[in-house]
């Protein structure tokens, strides 16, 4: 009987210590262009799935429940000379406490992106050398999804992981792709970490850790209390709004965020919401459709 219970112990340790930090689905839409190898398509999707799933990322283990669920969406507008181009949108979502509900985190389009791509290469990211724009926009989100999981947990958690990405920038930028410099436009991937490490943008990250670990984390236990740290994030929130009224990290937190705060708003208890509302119209006026429905 020993033997078995000693079996159970190591078995259960090693799936909490062997499992990876992801979730991770990959698709590799190529409908907008003609007739060529669109194996390579499907090469590159599978490719990635492994790799991102398999690879560790982090020195932290992750219970089997705990992977971070991300899909890595590529539309392939261009394939020429074995370069693919086109868009990646990238989503993550994290998981709420006592529930089976995971809650949307990041819903970002890169709308430019290219990287030289040969059918069955083998993959690998390197954090010490800019190798392959391929994965230094993979090593990139992955930890932009990890700094921002790690925020909604504790009080500026992913900081680590926002150092890593700002370091994929930096060596990028010699790279001569698009979207890892200042002047390849204003919502960028060196925009995107550069503003959510900035002292300035505290709020942003501020309003993560109130969302989740506060509101949605308690919800279970107590619905009233978390709708009331929701908005309270909301309120801190309107605090980056009021030092820069067009910051781009707003328009990231509602991307992801304006469906579910009306779900959350509009169910029960009642609690008072008028200002929330008002808040609402002003930090996300492009959402006040949206808004209008609370």
């Amino acid at each position: 009987m020993r033997k078995i219970f000693l079996s159970f112990v190591v078995l259960l340790y090693s799936t909490v210590v062997l499992a990876q930090e992801f979730n991770a689905t990959v698709t590799v839409n190529h409908s907008q262009i003609g007739n060529s190898n669109m194996q390579v398509f499907k090469t590159l999707e599978t490719s990635l799935k492994d790799y991102i799933n398999t690879n560790r990322w982090t020195s932290k283990n992750f219970g089997s429940n705990e992977k971070i669920d991300c899909t890595f969406f590529f539309n392939v507008t261009a394939y020429e000379n074995n370069v693919i181009s086109g868009s990646l949108q990238v989503q993550s979502s994290r998981i709420i406490y006592n529930s089976t509900y995971t809650s949307p985190l990041l819903n970002f389009n890169d709308k430019d992106i290219s990287f030289p791509y040969t059918q069955f290469e083998n993959l690998n990211y390197n954090p010490n050398n800019f190798d392959s724009n391929l994965m230094g926009l993979v090593g990139y989100y992955i930890n932009i999804i990890l700094g921002l999981d790690a925020d909604s947990f504790s009080k500026n958690g992913g900081t680590a992981y926002y150092q890593n990405a700002s370091s994929i920038v930096s060596m990028a930028q010699q790279s001569g792709y698009k979207g890892w410099a200042q002047g390849d436009g204003n919502n960028n991937r060196y925009f995107l970490v550069n503003d959510i490490m900035s002292s300035a943008n505290d709020a942003f990250r501020e309003s993560l850790y109130i969302y989740h670990l506060q509101g949605l984390d308690k919800m279970a236990d107590d619905t009233k209390k978390g709708k009331e740290a929701v908005m309270t994030a909301i309120d801190t929130l309107s605090k980056l709004y009021a030092v820069r009224p067009n910051a781009f990290l707003l328009r990231i937190f509602f991307d992801a965020k304006a469906d579910e705060i009306v779900s959350i708003l509009s169910g029960g208890p009642n609690v008072n919401k008028q200002k929330t509302v008002e808040t609402l119209n002003k930090i996300s006026p492009l959402n006040s459709f949206k808004w209008n429905n609370l």
